[in-house]
């Protein structure tokens, strides 16, 4: 049933996808899936900061680099083989960024922790609110 799975990580506040990791990896194991994690990083406002170029270059490689890191790192969490886990590092919008690739992809399935519900998430955290509302795939929000 599912073949491709997206799993969106963000790799600095771990605690959100730990119970994720381990439903992933069993949805995984039952169906003889491929997972995808996928860390985005906040695009740097390259309009304010027209004279660094050269310093956000670097920061961006340097972020990049770093989830790299804490992605193999996370891989290791997984009791799937370490071929069936693809790392991927991207700019941008967390939901664009999700939603873009689910599609690009033709991932089956994207699996996503979120945190505790506040007053102006009501029921789920604001990204995996947001990835819901506008996913074309199935969604499993894990707590």
């Amino acid at each position: 049933m599912y073949k491709k799975i997206l799993m969106p990580v963000d790799v600095f506040e771990m605690d959100l996808s730990d119970k994720a990791v381990r439903h992933a990896a069993n949805l995984a194991k039952a169906e003889g899936a491929s997972i995808t994690l996928l860390n985005i990083l906040p695009a740097s406002s390259r309009s304010l900061l027209r004279g660094f170029n050269a310093d956000i270059k670097k920061f961006e490689t340097f972020m990049t680099a770093e989830s790299e890191r804490k992605m193999k790192t996370l891989k290791r969490l997984f009791d799937i083989s370490p071929e069936d886990i693809d790392c991927k590092v991207c700019f941008g919008n967390v939901r664009d960024e999700i939603i873009k690739l689910s599609k690009e992809g033709d991932y089956d399935v994207i699996v996503i922790g979120s945190k505790n519900p506040s007053i102006t998430t009501h029921l789920l955290g604001s990204n995996a609110e947001s990835i819901l509302r506008y996913a074309t795939i199935p969604v499993l929000v894990v707590r």
